[in-house]
């Protein structure tokens, strides 16, 4: 089958290749045809080595397709179920699914170091144990999560990261008051579902900061109630809040200046809320006594903080009650070949989310 494959980290473009077998298939596993696959910019970060992910490797972790056989043991799918991939499935059983937390379970990453592929020349790992720039795929029956009938594959697949953690981090991490001030700082895809899971929770002024002009006049489509380049926040703190600072700040890019950044925007007893996904090398820093002083809630929000299937429910019912837009959120397709040039839209941020059809 056909897969795009990064042959070793740091490279900055992949290689579509028709050798690539998919393997593992077995009791409790299902296989997947893939049909449709966000670019995520968490995928970017493996590929540059932000994310730690052994190489070589098959990008991509926010997919959908139909099943195409299930392994001994596998109930509640059937080969032709249209599913969604979970890359963070819940065990059911460790102590953090016990409690409530499933989007805690490692149970996911302990898998992501078992390769999913295989080419003539040796073993293929999947990006987060899934892997999805690919025609199919073998993954555990968990991973594989049934979708109506009338949730389209690319829409399915956004919600299967993006938009889940988006909405999330606004509705479950944060829990955004009605009336409330919001500032989002980045804002491609995730942004954006932040941005909507704010409106949807009531936000009374949504400010959406981003350096790509584009990106800010999307926003403003997407529920903003305006939209800033960096350098007017301050600014907008001081006209918007008296220059108390917002009620809740997300950090939707994953670097430590934007953290700080979105700290110092942030309101004493407010919420800083941290989305984005960082380098282990790259430390935030406060200091003890204006941690202590300014009592802000510091909440870091790991695929939208809950149980993420309830969040796919949850945010199907938005979409189909026109409270979130998510086919808007699509703003390229291309087939597989054009892989690469869909990474070059995304880090030069002209593409909110870009969909590989497969």
């Amino acid at each position: 089958m056909r897969a795009a494959v990064q042959h070793e980290t740091g490279q900055d473009k992949l290689e579509v290749l028709d050798d690539v077998e998919a393997v593992g298939f077995g009791p409790g596993k299902v296989r997947i045809r893939i049909r449709a696959t966000g670019l995520c910019h968490s995928d970017l970060s493996a590929m540059s080595g932000v994310l730690p992910q052994p190489a070589p490797f098959v990008p991509g972790h926010e997919g959908a397709g139909e099943i195409l056989d299930v392994g001994d043991g596998v109930t509640g799918l059937a080969p032709g179920d249209r599913v969604l991939m979970c890359w963070l499935p819940a065990c059911g059983s460790c102590p953090s699914c016990r409690r409530g937390q499933t989007h805690l379970c490692l149970a996911g990453f302990m898998s992501a170091g078992t390769p999913n592929f295989k080419r003539p020349g040796g073993d293929v790992f999947g990006f987060a144990g899934t892997g999805t720039f690919a025609e199919e795929v073998v993954v555990a029956a968990n991973c594989a999560v049934p979708v109506p009938d009338d949730v389209p594959y690319d829409i399915a697949a956004l919600i299967g990261c993006g938009v889940t953690t988006g909405l999330g981090a606004a509705l479950n991490t944060a829990e955004v008051v009605a009336g409330s001030s919001v500032a989002v700082i980045g804002c491609g895809g995730v942004g954006i579902s932040t941005i909507q899971g704010a409106r949807a929770s009531g936000a009374a002024q949504i400010v959406a900061v981003d350096p790509v002009a584009a990106r800010r006049e999307a926003a403003l489509r997407f529920g903003a109630t305006e939209a800033i380049a960096p350098d007017e926040l301050g600014d907008a703190k001081q006209r918007i809040t008296a220059g108390e600072g917002f009620d809740y700040v997300f950090e939707v890019v994953g670097k430590s200046a934007t953290a700080r950044t979105a700290y110092e925007a942030t309101r004493r007893g407010g919420t800083l809320c941290i989305v984005g996904a960082g380098a282990m090398d790259d430390f935030f820093q406060v200091n003890m006594f204006e941690l202590f002083f300014d009592e802000k809630r510091i909440l870091p929000s790991l695929y939208g903080g809950g149980d993420v299937v309830r969040s796919y429910e949850r945010a199907i019912a938005l979409w189909r009650a026109g409270r979130i837009d998510l086919e808007n959120l699509i703003t390229h397709r291309v087939p597989l070949a054009g892989i690469n040039d869909a990474l070059e839209q995304m880090r030069t941020g002209t593409a909110l989310r870009t969909c590989i059809e497969l």
